[in-house]
């Protein structure tokens, strides 16, 4: 499953739009039915919802967010209230460099009458090479076993910057558990 980025060269009217392609049959099946589904957007950090509406072929959003018939004629992604566009929130929570997308391919789970979409790759318009994203599937879990690298990155940045804090904490922690 991708999104193909239009309208690269009109961004007075409209700005650019973001349209499904090759959508897997459930995925399909689950958006033609209800028309309009709210979509979550998966970043290294975790799922975070977003204002940001898949919109079936034959529907468009009215004033209210209310899905209506509309004649686009393609599956795709449309911001609702959101402050940017689905392509630029990606390019925001991945760190990459501005520029229009050719593509962003991406992997949708539905949970709780919401689109997860996870980006995979994306490939910029113009450019040859195509980008691989980082996944992280338990971006929050510090535990024995696993910890994320969200963490390991946040207790590097806080040892970094007040050195000797984490140390501290643990003996603060282990020191009102024990009482």
């Amino acid at each position: 499953m991708h999104l193909q980025q239009t309208k690269r060269l009109s961004r007075a009217t409209g700005g650019p739009q973001y349209y499904f392609h090759d959508l897997t049959e459930p995925v399909k099946l689950y958006l033609r039915n209800k028309g309009v589904v709210r979509v979550a957007l998966v970043t290294p950090d975790g799922a975070t919802k977003s204002n940001f509406f898949a919109i079936s072929h034959d529907k468009k959003l009215d004033a209210n967010l209310q899905a209506v018939p509309g004649k686009v004629g393609h599956d795709r992604i449309q911001q609702g209230h959101a402050r940017m566009s689905i392509g630029e929130s990606i390019r925001h929570w991945y760190s990459l460099l501005p520029g229009d997308f050719e593509r962003i391919d991406l992997d949708i789970e539905i949970i709780d009458d919401t689109f997860y979409i996870t980006p995979i790759e994306c490939k910029y318009a113009n450019k040859r090479r195509k980008i691989e994203l980082e996944r992280i599937d338990h971006p929050l879990t510090f535990s024995r076993h696993y910890v994320s690298p969200f963490w390991i990155d946040q207790l590097h940045h806080s040892d970094r910057i007040w050195p000797g804090i984490l140390e501290w904490s643990i003996k603060e922690i282990c020191r009102i558990v024990q009482d």
